[in-house]
């Protein structure tokens, strides 16, 4: 991040701060000529800048100018300050901004940088069906450096949720064009469980059973209109910054620890709700279980560890293959399970078919010894909604058939048939 301040004193103090705070590589910067000289290198791409809007050699805000005409996050800290400067400042689309001269203002900067890092790392999605409302939300939400995409109903809000996992908050209306927020705060948590998403919503009523309904239906935040937009920018971060959080324990929770792919707990809880949304969007789609050959043997000849580093290889390579589209696991032992995204038996049978002979030319070293490792591998179709363990079993008994037909192979209802064929 940038630090654009004259000065030495509160550089110092608000250097360390930020570091020592965020573990941030914090570069200092104590005028507009040289703020331009480290932004114009492009060496680093900055984030958020803290900056004082009077410098020596830019003692009208042209550093704050400068800042903002770069796309870069900034958050105020001066000590001319009054009524009229602050509104001028709020109008340039700026975090926050900060007065030298009040209590605790190194911390409350300091506070201010967590919220921006915080806000920039979080996707929100705002449904709102008055385009007015809409635009005047969607312009408070990306001052404070939220990425923030746009619905006009709930179906449409659904529908992007559906098909992408990436939001982290959903902000809505109370009354949309098409459902309630209550309505739309059901699908939500029924499709993508409780505490996937976190949901705020918005209403313009002096009725508080409103807030007290929406809460107890599973609502994380509720927010009277009109209201301050400091509150509404306060309660939307604590909101981010809490689901941040979740998120990282579940991160924690959902990973092997041997492999660092996500485990069987995860498969068994994610796996449900993307055959469900495949199923929604209309599409077939298809689950792998992957056993490495010979593991036990090759535990007993090499021993445990050297078995820990083949598992290891063979999940790094998996995920580099599989990526991020598709669900990867560990089921257990030698075991890895792959859920497609979206990819019918043929599709998914060219995918394993890529990842078998990868794995099987791929070697792996072990006490000065180059080890070659096949997988065998069963891969069944998802056509219509039943319990996850019903594919998982249909999954495990092609892998089953492709052992016994001597592994380093696929089995699937495709194989089965052109085998029948010819």
């Amino acid at each position: 991040m940038l630090l654009v301040e004259d000065s030495r004193m509160f550089a110092t103090v608000l250097k360390h701060g930020l570091e020592a705070a965020h573990g941030l590589d914090v570069t200092h910067c104590a005028s507009l000529a040289a703020l331009r000289s480290v932004v114009e290198a492009g060496g680093d791409e900055f984030a958020v800048a803290v900056l004082d809007l009077n410098l020596p050699d830019a003692p009208n805000c042209e550093a704050l100018d400068y800042v903002i005409s770069q796309n870069i996050a900034a958050i105020v800290f001066t000590g001319s300050f009054n009524n009229r400067t602050r509104e001028d400042i709020l109008s340039r689309n700026v975090v926050d901004c900060v007065i030298k001269s009040q209590p605790d203002s190194i911390s409350h900067v300091i506070s201010v940088v967590d919220r921006a890092l915080t806000n920039v790392r979080t996707n929100v999605l705002l449904v709102d069906s008055d385009e007015t409302s809409r635009a005047a939300l969607l312009g408070l939400l990306r001052q404070q450096q939220f990425h923030v995409t746009a619905a006009g109903g709930g179906a449409e809000a659904l529908h992007l949720l559906d098909a992408s996992d990436s939001f982290d908050l959903v902000i809505t209306d109370v009354t949309l064009a098409d459902m309630s927020a209550y309505t739309l705060l059901a699908e939500i948590r029924q499709r993508h469980g409780e505490d996937a998403l976190s949901v705020i919503a918005l209403a313009e009523t002096a009725d508080r059973q409103h807030a007290a309904r929406f809460l107890q239906s599973g609502g994380t935040e509720f927010i009277q209109k009109p209201f301050l937009v400091e509150e509404f920018n306060s309660r939307v971060f604590q909101v981010a910054s809490i689901q941040k959080r979740i998120q990282a324990l579940h991160g924690i929770a959902a990973r092997d620890y041997l492999t660092d792919i996500y485990n069987r707990r995860y498969f068994f809880q994610y796996g449900p709700r993307l055959v469900e949304q495949c199923l929604r969007r209309g599409e077939t789609t298809s689950i792998a279980i992957l056993d490495i050959d010979h593991f036990k043997r090759l535990n007993d000849t090499y021993g445990h560890e050297v078995g820990d580093l083949v598992l290891k290889a063979v999940a790094t390579r998996l995920r580099v293959l599989v990526g991020d589209e598709h669900l990867l696991a560990r089921l257990g032992g030698e075991e890895f399970g792959v859920l497609f995204n979206g990819l019918d038996v043929a599709a998914a049978n060219d995918f394993c078919e890529t990842l078998r002979l990868d794995l099987a030319r791929a070697k792996v070293t072990a006490d000065d010894e180059q080890l070659s490792v096949t997988v065998s591998i069963g891969l069944a179709t998802i056509e219509s909604l039943e319990s996850f363990e019903n594919y998982l079993n249909a999954a495990d008994q092609f892998l089953y058939m492709a052992k016994y037909d001597g592994r380093n192979r696929i089995v699937s209802e495709l194989t089965l048939l052109k085998s029948m064929a010819s």
